[in-house]
C-alpha cells in the first residue's frame, strides 16, 4: 500500500523549506545519536541528509527526536 505524501502538514512544509534552501541541520534520533548536514530528500517513511564530506544516512523518520537549522 501506498503511502500518500501530504503536503499539506507544516512538519513537510517545514522539512521541504530546509532542502529547497539548503539549510545545515542538526537531526538527533532516539539513540541519541547527532547527524550535521543537509537535508538530501524526504519522502513518507525517509529523510536523506548529506554531511560535510558528501556521505548520505538515510533515516526512518520514526527514529528522529528533533529536526533544527544550525545557526551559524
Amino acid at each position: 500500500m501506498l503511502t500518500e505524501f501530504d503536503t499539506t502538514l507544516p512538519s513537510i512544509r517545514q522539512v521541504q523549506n530546509l532542502i529547497k534552501q539548503t539549510t545545515p541541520v542538526e537531526l538527533k534520533l532516539l539513540t541519541q545519536d547527532v547527524l550535521t548536514g543537509k537535508v538530501l530528500w524526504q519522502d513518507p517513511q525517509c529523510i536523506c541528509i548529506v554531511d560535510e564530506n558528501s556521505q548520505q544516512t538515510t533515516v526512518w523518520k520514526q527514529a528522529i527526536a528533533y529536526i533544527k537549522p544550525q545557526v551559524s
